[in-house]
């Protein structure tokens, strides 16, 4: 796996351009500068500009470089040959010595892309993921399998996505299971942070639900929406939905579900509060990947609203459920849970397989053993608490929440 040996500090770029991205490499970003083995240089795209910059400042990500690349409605093509072309004049400006991109967005493979033309070694955050399906989701599982090949660090999260690369013929050597990162940035921010949670009723079950996955988007999103505003019919129920900046998502919920008054439409939410709301709800409809990752670490039964998921390791934890896209499966497997406490109680209780919080620790340690730093790499999460113990700290109703 070992490079050529360098001198400390190891000049690091971490890519990150939409909100998982930035959630996910912070905790690595922040380990890399509090350390004397490691120059961390932070370069942003802006795919999700507006969710984004605030959001740095408060977890602490290092100064950063930013592109300007987006274009409002722009084509992938169009985006992707953008974002090869910034990025690469980047990599040819700072000479890194290894290049970071994290999951499987377009930002992660031009930053993979880039750096490989530019003969600068790449390291894969979250790698190993897998549908199986090469168009679902789109673009993302091309994204990951590309970046698959170009990586020479695989850091894969969990023993499945290792064996997926194992079975892709990725040497072992070049693989190391972590655990994933937003498990380390979750419980760092719930110890640190103070954050809103955006539920207003009591008495109520709170639902959080989050949708934007492009395959989903259009007349399919749409049927979602009706099921959600049947699911509110129930009156027993307060649905929050953060709405994703996309025109194509807007387009499909706001019809649906503006004026029902037990569906609250915000704004995306940042960070520290849509930790406090995931801490604060009873039960999560999503179709992102990330939100599958942090709900099991809270306690908090899953519905994943995808036909696929490379994120298998929660369903079969039976953390979360994968119930399609279907107006009415989506209803029936909702009041499911919200009609029967065992089955609800089976799902809270199912436990988290995605990591124990550490993952930043074994990645950093790994590159500085390969590039053959001769320094201990400190714990970086020492003051991480575990998950029971902040499960046993979650309020027991809507309000703000600190465990500052």
């Amino acid at each position: 796996m070992s490079p050529n040996m360098i001198n400390a500090p190891v000049r690091a770029m971490l890519v990150l351009g939409t909100r998982p991205e930035a959630i996910k490499l912070a905790p690595v970003a922040r380990a890399m500068a509090a350390s004397p083995l490691f120059e961390p240089l932070v370069v942003t795209t802006g795919q999700h500009r507006e969710m984004l910059h605030q959001m740095l400042d408060l977890l602490q990500v290092p100064d950063r470089t930013e592109l300007d690349v987006m274009r409002d409605r722009q084509e992938l093509s169009t985006l992707t040959a953008r974002l090869v072309d910034g990025l690469g004049e980047v990599v040819r400006d700072l000479r890194p010595d290894v290049v970071l991109v994290q999951g499987d967005t377009t930002t992660a493979l031009t930053g993979a892309l880039a750096a490989f033309y530019e003969h600068v070694p790449v390291a894969h955050v979250e790698a190993g993921l897998r549908t199986g399906v090469l168009d679902n989701p789109f673009p993302e599982e091309l994204n990951r399998r590309l970046i698959g090949r170009v990586a020479r660090w695989h850091f894969a999260p969990t023993p499945r996505a290792a064996q997926h690369l194992a079975a892709e013929g990725v040497p072992a050597s070049e693989v190391l299971t972590t655990g994933n990162t937003v498990i380390d940035n979750l419980l760092w921010v719930l110890e640190h942070g103070t954050g809103q949670d955006q539920f207003t009723t009591t008495g109520l079950r709170r639902i959080l639900l989050t949708l934007h996955r492009r395959e989903n988007q259009g007349d399919t999103m749409r049927g979602m929406g009706r099921a959600i505003r049947r699911l509110a019919d129930r009156g027993d129920v307060e649905i929050l939905l953060p709405l994703h900046k996309s025109p194509a998502v807007r387009d499909a919920l706001l019809p649906e579900l503006t004026g029902h008054p037990r569906v609250r439409v915000v704004e995306p939410l940042g960070y520290l509060d849509f930790s406090a709301t995931l801490a604060a709800c009873d039960l999560v409809l999503t179709d992102s990947g990330g939100v599958q990752e942090e709900a099991p670490t809270l306690g908090k039964p899953a519905l994943v609203l995808r036909t696929t998921t490379e994120r298998p390791e929660a369903v079969d934890a039976g953390a979360a459920r994968l119930v399609g896209t279907v107006p009415d499966a989506i209803l029936a497997a909702t009041e499911r849970l919200l009609d029967d406490p065992a089955e609800y109680a089976r799902m809270a209780e199912a436990g988290n397989p995605f990591g124990d919080g550490h993952a930043t620790e074994r990645i950093i340690a790994q590159l500085a053993e390969d590039f053959g730093a001769d320094a201990d790499v400190p714990s970086t999460e020492a003051a991480v608490p575990s998950t029971d113990q902040v499960i046993a700290r979650l309020p027991e109703g809507p309000g703000s929440y600190s465990t500052a």
